[in-house]
């Protein structure tokens, strides 16, 4: 069950960047979370602190390095086995391209509060 899976989240950028955890390896926790039915804000675990894991938490960490565009990974890790999920940018224009393909969605909608969730087709 899910009690048995620990999850961390390991979000790396560019030395430049001000904020940290960033707002993708945010949503990822708010994400694994709501998985588990409860808020980020209850089960993030304590940061550098030592000790026993609490049952539940998950980890979030940010590492801040040369010039690291994106790279974010979820680890969901149990006794016996791990599963990985990640993902790398290795260009800024990948951003723009995202841009543009939201600008060109909602060209003709009606005025409102829109998501990528939006533009991407998914389910919110």
């Amino acid at each position: 069950g899910p009690e048995a899976w620990d999850i961390e989240i390991l979000e790396i950028h560019h030395r430049g960047k001000r904020d940290a955890p960033s707002g993708t390896g945010l949503m990822l926790g708010e994400a694994a979370a709501r998985g588990r039915g409860a808020d980020l804000a209850t089960l993030r675990a304590p940061e550098g602190r030592g000790g026993e894991r609490r049952a539940g938490a998950i980890g979030l960490a940010s590492l801040r390095a040369g010039g690291v565009v994106g790279e974010h990974t979820v680890t969901f890790a149990a006794q016996d086995e791990i599963l990985t999920l990640s993902h790398s940018a290795r260009d800024r224009s990948l951003f723009a391209q995202g841009a543009l393909a939201a600008a060109a969605w909602i060209a003709g909608k009606p005025a409102g509060l829109y998501a990528m969730a939006d533009v991407l087709g998914f389910a919110r």
